[in-house]
């Protein structure tokens, strides 16, 4: 079985992505079909909870305050809005309800208590809990984490080398650390980026060399097509071909095989047969509703009739990241024991008992 690797270099992972077509649907399709049920598909609602007024500069957001665009601004959202938005995203079939708020970095104080507030009140509906609230310190992690968050997004957007082209207001390393402090929490990682911000293909090897340095790896990694905003500083830019978003999808599951690969912002622009082939390509998750934050999303009655005719699965909450490796002989490679579980609920100790039973069998058997 494949398993994580931490070492990729860019020039294998070039040699990935320009493979044969053929020849690179069917590594990543095989590689998919080892860790993940290729008929499930994990569904996410990304609600904006607090929209417009970022300090940030990144070239491609039409929430940053000094770029005009036609984004309006709110306030933060209520407790009980966001809990009506989390209902509505459960009915329709959503295991995850993302919330992101137009913030370089969060701030202790009110806010930061009514987003706690938040998680804590969409966790009581068995749903899991990600946020994208900027740049975090480890205290601010773990309190995250004690309300029941069980996702963190955190995207590198690009590679080291093309970073500062995008983004000037934060540093790469700036990104790294606050997957760190993530990381020192019970809370999964999400980080990904966008392609079609004008990098090269030597810069998507980039980011992915980054993502799969990490370790453990991102247990979700959103793979986002620039979509262009007026007003914006790449709003000129010409949007991707979906044979790029194809191999991209499909590099990203070679690299990162028990990752969830999410196929994330231009979707709108993307055939059912393009979406049904990054799905093949080792896609299994994906954002529904007619927005994501603040760009346009396929409507989640059309991901529906979509997943119908693919014979799709929405996955259920809580759901293990990837299939099990099992023990079949006493030299097996068991899980490490210090290793913070991945796929249980926040603050469930499953995946650790699991791995102390397994060792209490094979350590029986000497």
């Amino acid at each position: 079985m494949t398993t994580q690797r931490h070492n990729w270099t860019k020039e294998e992972i070039l040699a990935i992505y320009n493979k044969p077509l053929m020849e690179l649907l069917y590594e990543a399709a095989t590689v998919h079909r080892e860790h993940h049920d290729p008929n499930t598909v994990q569904v996410s609602t990304l609600l904006s909870i607090k929209t417009g007024g970022c300090p940030e500069d990144c070239g491609y957001c039409p929430q940053a305050a000094r770029y005009h665009t036609d984004i309006e601004g709110n306030d933060l959202m209520t407790v009980s809005h966001v809990k009506a938005q989390a209902l509505r995203a459960k009915a329709s079939g959503s295991s995850r309800v993302c919330m992101g708020a137009a913030w370089r970095n969060v701030k202790d104080g009110p806010e930061f208590d009514q987003v706690l507030e938040m998680v804590r009140t969409i966790n009581k509906l068995d749903m899991e809990v990600c946020c994208t609230l900027g740049m975090l310190t480890e205290n601010q992690a773990n309190r995250l984490a004690e309300a029941g968050l069980y996702a963190y997004n955190h995207n590198l957007d690009t590679s080291e080398d093309y970073y500062k082209d995008v983004i000037s207001t934060r540093a790469f390393e700036d990104r790294l650390e606050t997957i760190d402090n993530v990381r020192k929490s019970n809370v999964t990682v999400c980080s990904g980026g966008i392609i079609g911000m004008g990098e090269e293909l030597a810069d998507r090897a980039g980011m992915l060399v980054a993502l799969a340095s990490l370790n453990p790896q991102p247990e979700s990694v959103p793979i986002n097509a620039l979509v262009a905003v007026e007003g914006t500083p790449m709003e000129a830019m010409e949007p991707i071909s979906i044979w790029e978003m194809i191999r991209m999808v499909a590099t990203t599951r070679i690299v990162m095989p028990e990752t969830q690969v999410r196929l994330s912002a231009g979707r709108t622009e993307m055939s059912r047969e393009g979406q049904a082939m990054c799905f093949f390509a080792g896609a299994n998750s994906i954002f529904a509703g007619d927005k994501l934050l603040t760009t346009p999303n396929p409507d989640v009655n059309e991901d529906m009739e979509m997943f119908k005719l693919l014979g799709l699965n929405p996955q259920k909450p809580f759901t293990k990241v990837s299939q099990p490796k099992t023990v079949e002989a006493e030299d097996s490679e068991l899980q490490p024991m210090d290793e913070k579980p991945k796929w249980t609920r926040p603050g469930h100790k499953i995946a650790r008992n699991e791995n102390a039973k397994v060792a209490s069998k094979l350590v029986s058997k000497e």
